[in-house]
């Protein structure tokens, strides 16, 4: 009876039955949180190869976690807005439930993966517990180190861009500087850049920026070159001076351009902040994921891992709001 849609009818009559594709969302949920259910009962009960900690705490939130699905999925006739919700996430959940169930027997109760390269889940669970003001202070460097050396490089390329769309004679001198450096691997400036630089900071800060520079400042560039020469004329029969043609015809004209720009250099700056911190700066997810490693702490390090991949997605959700909110008059085609 939980399941049947209280919708009664006008008149005063029965409910009515729920449909088949509201019993088989119902059922993918109570599904997924049978999967969870049986992650914790197999995290509790089944007997561990080695001696990891936090096994209780994990197998209690497994569980309360499951049974919030079972529940919701009970339920779920009752709440039509909370069940329309859920439903776009339960194969997902469903899914984890069964990975997480698949990763804990292979790893903590059967060893069937080789020790101690591939922990089971509760160590990560015990690093996080255990060592969070560590892994806090590297996530608070990285962080600071990555958005110095974006924001420069997004800066500098940006008004590189637009110098090279507006200026033929901007562009002559510096469009062969860039067809040569630009191309290169930033890592490859590493020796050059922590001699030429007081500090592995700022020398780390000049390859984020570069790597971020280059393609912020083509996309620009091919931005502002594609603005349609109407728009120019239009302004100018107006009276608009250079500037006005600059900064509220050709910028916002070539913003599209330079928000995939900005997506490319994002991506690849993390590449190069990872190898920064690991060759100089010493500091940092790169550091502490060099610092597992050493000492053969594989749970640290898929926990550093872990959290380096929810920084970057973070940061380029973040990007995508930006451009979502300034880009309000386009339809975006790519959502993140």
């Amino acid at each position: 009876m939980s399941l049947v849609s209280i919708e009664a009818a006008s008149s005063g009559g029965a409910p009515a039955l729920p449909s088949r594709e509201t019993l088989a969302r119902a059922a993918l949920a109570i599904a997924a949180g049978a999967a969870w259910l049986f992650f914790a009962f197999v995290t509790e009960n089944w007997p561990d190869v080695g001696e990891w900690g936090r096994g209780p705490e994990l197998a209690l939130a497994a569980g309360g976690f499951g049974g919030a699905l079972v529940f919701a999925g009970l339920l779920g006739g009752f709440f039509p807005r909370g069940a329309e919700r859920l439903r776009r996430y339960t194969p997902w959940l469903l899914a984890l439930g069964l990975f997480f169930t698949l990763w804990q027997a292979t790893t903590a109760k059967f060893a069937l993966l080789p020790q101690p390269f591939f922990p089971p889940p509760h160590a990560l669970v015990e690093v996080f517990a255990d060592d969070w003001p560590k892994l806090w202070e590297s996530v608070v460097a990285s962080i600071r180190l990555e958005l110095l050396g974006f924001v420069a490089g997004a800066l500098a390329g940006f008004v590189v861009g637009v110098s090279l769309g507006w200026s033929r004679a901007f562009g002559y001198w510096v469009h062969p500087v860039m067809r040569l450096i630009g191309p290169m691997p930033s890592i490859a400036w590493l020796p050059i850049a922590f001699f030429a630089f007081p500090s592995s900071f700022s020398a780390s800060i000049f390859l984020i920026g570069l790597t971020t520079g280059f393609p912020v400042a083509v996309l620009t560039w091919s931005g502002v070159a594609s603005v349609n020469a109407a728009y120019y004329d239009v302004a100018r029969t107006l009276g608009a001076s250079r500037a006005f043609l600059i900064f509220k015809v050709a910028i916002p004209a070539a913003l599209p351009h330079v928000f995939v720009g900005l997506f490319m250099g994002l991506g690849a700056s993390f590449a190069v902040l990872v190898t920064a911190e690991m060759m100089g700066v010493k500091a940092g997810l790169g550091f502490y994921l060099q610092w597992a490693q050493g000492w053969a702490s594989y749970a640290n390090m898929y926990a550093a891992l872990l959290v380096m991949s929810l920084m970057c997605s973070g940061l380029i959700t973040l990007l995508f709001r930006l451009r979502d909110r300034l880009l309000s008059w386009q339809k975006a085609e790519v959502q993140w």
